[in-house]
């Protein structure tokens, strides 16, 4: 029995040893810059991935990483899977015959079709909480997929990201060439409001489109909505808040009673191509002024609500930061066509002529 008990012993402790090994040689392979490798990038979730070449067999997930590789030049042919969200053909022509491999950005990976294509790179949200990222790189980095994830929707980290992808398909001029012209377009916002004082700061609350639930859902100061409202000329009543969206009583929103009501437009059917036919702005709209309490609030007596498409949301948003801040603040934009931002957005990096409708108001 004694034999028995230290045999088992001996053979834990061989086990643990071995448990430790392999998790500092994986912890060392995904966090430390392989010195035979060309070159490295850091990904939003952290991790090193290091590469020889440059990938020539890339899956992609979502359109803003599709969208991010049009404005870098990008050769498409590297893009062997993708997921339904390039259901328009009008918008992503070029994936007509791509081979699926999820139904969309946020559902279950199809790994059979995923390995069918046999990419190098799975493209991937790194902070979406709708995609477990993490889950996903251990299913897959050992069968030697690089799992790079990068959000393109964070208004602070948007430039480092579209680096990573310019540093690996060697497109660094043409990331210049874009920073560029983002800069022109914030000093243009930021040059008119600077000059507001502070008692006309609008005082916003940007609602979830989740918030059709009993109690509203508020993106808080982590949320990429956040930098936009504050850069054009307005403050989110709930950025102090934790998390990057939380539920709020509708008592706190009547306590705030702000200067605008906003809404995240994902799930609308706004947008390029789109045009709320069935008018679900309106009844949402409707529904939001109809909240007990609601019809003595700032915000409803002035009309003043805004529901802007998801593509404000991503790589577009500087672009339609203008938009936003001739929302807020009219009288300062008189002189800009804040269209013409969008539009030239479409045709620059899309080529194609911007249809649709992109923002809704009552």
């Amino acid at each position: 029995m004694a034999f028995n008990t230290k045999l088992a012993i001996f053979q834990v402790a061989i086990i643990l040893i071995c448990s430790i090994g392999v998790w500092q040689f994986s912890s060392s392979n995904q966090n430390s810059v392989d010195s035979e490798s060309k070159f490295s990038v850091e990904d939003s979730n952290q991790v090193i991935h290091n590469f020889d070449n440059t990938p020539s067999r890339v899956a992609i997930t979502n359109t803003y990483a599709a969208t991010v590789m049009r404005m870098l030049n990008v050769d498409t042919s590297v893009i062997v899977g993708i997921s339904g969200d390039f259901y328009d053909e009008d918008l992503w022509p070029e994936y007509t015959e791509t081979p699926l491999i999820q139904q969309s950005a946020h559902s279950e990976i199809d790994f059979e079709a995923l390995l069918d294509t046999r990419p190098e790179i799975y493209l991937v949200f790194a902070t979406n909480g709708m995609v477990d990222t993490s889950a996903i790189r251990m299913k897959l980095e050992p069968v030697g997929i690089k799992v790079l994830a990068l959000d393109f929707y964070k208004y602070d980290t948007l430039r480092y990201e579209i680096n990573v992808l310019a540093k690996i398909f060697n497109k660094e001029s043409e990331a210049t060439k874009i920073f560029e012209e983002f800069d022109i377009i914030e000093e243009m916002v930021y040059e008119r409001v600077s000059t507001i004082s502070e008692d006309n700061i609008p005082r916003i609350v940007m609602e979830h489109h989740a918030s059709l639930t009993r109690d509203p859902v508020v993106l808080t100061g982590t949320s990429q909505w956040t930098d936009m409202i504050e850069k054009a000329g307005g403050i989110n009543v709930f950025a102090n808040l934790p998390g990057h969206t939380t539920h709020v009583d509708m008592e706190a929103i009547l306590d705030a009673n702000p200067d605008i009501l906003m809404f995240d437009g994902i799930t609308f059917d706004i947008g390029f191509n789109a045009y709320d036919e069935a008018e679900k702005c309106d009844s949402h709209m409707g529904f939001i002024s109809e909240r007990p309490g609601f019809d003595n609030m700032q915000a409803i007596t002035q009309d003043k609500m805004l529901i802007l498409s998801g593509e404000f949301a991503g790589p577009m948003m500087i672009h339609g930061l203008p938009t936003l801040a001739k929302y807020l603040h009219p009288d300062l934009f008189l002189d800009v066509d804040s269209e013409k931002y969008l539009d030239d957005y479409f045709e620059k990096y899309h080529d194609i002529e911007r249809k649709g409708k992109f923002l809704c108001t009552p």
